[in-house]
């Protein structure tokens, strides 16, 4: 087996991945037949999915950066999918060499990839954990090795990118957001971005639902802005608030700058009070 080829062991060839579709539409390698299937299915009812993929990657590094010149110098980045170009070690340790990260996601091939690449960093590093287990999580995180890059008590940037419209109702993603948000030390911050309810028709939601659910789980629900702010709770929401992606502290050519509400998500930072 080539190298190309390794990071499909132990992944099952016959179910689509959230993590694998979002690197499919990043222009990334690591996706399979299901993978490419329910990203063309996505495509085919919602055509500006793989640019709003690039328009959350970008608010992604545009968040990272503020951050950084914040002094945040930990971050904590859950459901951070396929490593690709642009991540945010990247971005991070570019404008400030001693920065810190810890990628945690479901997929072990996101994980097994990440650290991977991270071999060599050691001041990032990977882990396979559930967002639905928030305490499981929160230990995992506690472990000596995971704690060597880093530590919650200092001020640290919680980064949930494109993740919590996969955690449906049922499973109160509310509570999930508490949990994690109040383990913060005060100073630290908290970044979303969220598929928008405002964007799509709830025949349109379905029908990607449907997409994905076909293939694949989690399904997607797309909340509203007032579901998204809820998230912050009693985090100070930072401007320009709780915006579209491009309206985000945009940069001078951002994807969507003349039609905000087709970039279908919401996006947001809060800061824990000290």
């Amino acid at each position: 087996m080539g190298a190309d080829e390794a990071w499909t062991v132990g992944v099952d060839p016959g179910r689509a991945s959230a993590a694998r579709v979002y690197d499919y539409f990043l222009g990334g390698r690591y996706h399979l037949p299901p993978d490419r299937q329910a990203a063309e299915a996505v495509v085919s009812i919602t055509p500006n999915v793989p640019r709003q993929a690039r328009a959350n990657r970008a608010f992604l590094q545009r968040v990272v950066k503020h951050l950084v010149r914040l002094g945040i110098r930990q971050f904590l980045d859950i459901g951070s999918g396929i490593p690709t170009s642009g991540n945010v070690h990247d971005i991070a340790q570019d404008a400030a060499p001693d920065a810190r990260v810890v990628y945690v996601d479901i997929d072990p091939v996101a994980v097994m990839t990440a650290n991977q690449m991270l071999a060599q960093n050691p001041h990032a590093t990977a882990i396979e954990g559930d967002l639905h287990r928030p305490e499981q999580l929160l230990h995992q995180l506690n472990r000596p090795d995971v704690q060597t890059v880093i530590d919650l008590a200092q001020p640290t940037a919680l980064l949930l990118v494109a993740v919590m419209h996969f955690i449906p109702e049922d499973a109160d993603p509310y509570r999930i957001v508490e949990c994690l948000r109040d383990q913060l030390a005060p100073g630290s911050y908290l970044a979303i971005s969220h598929g928008a309810a405002e964007s799509y028709t709830p025949e349109e939601a379905q029908r990607v639902a449907a997409a994905y659910g076909a293939r694949s789980a989690p399904l997607p629900t797309p909340r509203s802005r007032e579901q998204v702010a809820r998230f912050f709770a009693d985090y100070e929401i930072q401007e320009p608030g709780i915006v579209w992606l491009p309206q985000w502290r945009p940069g001078p050519a951002e994807d969507f700058a003349d039609d905000p509400v087709g970039s279908g998500a919401h996006a947001g930072l809060g800061r824990r009070p000290d």
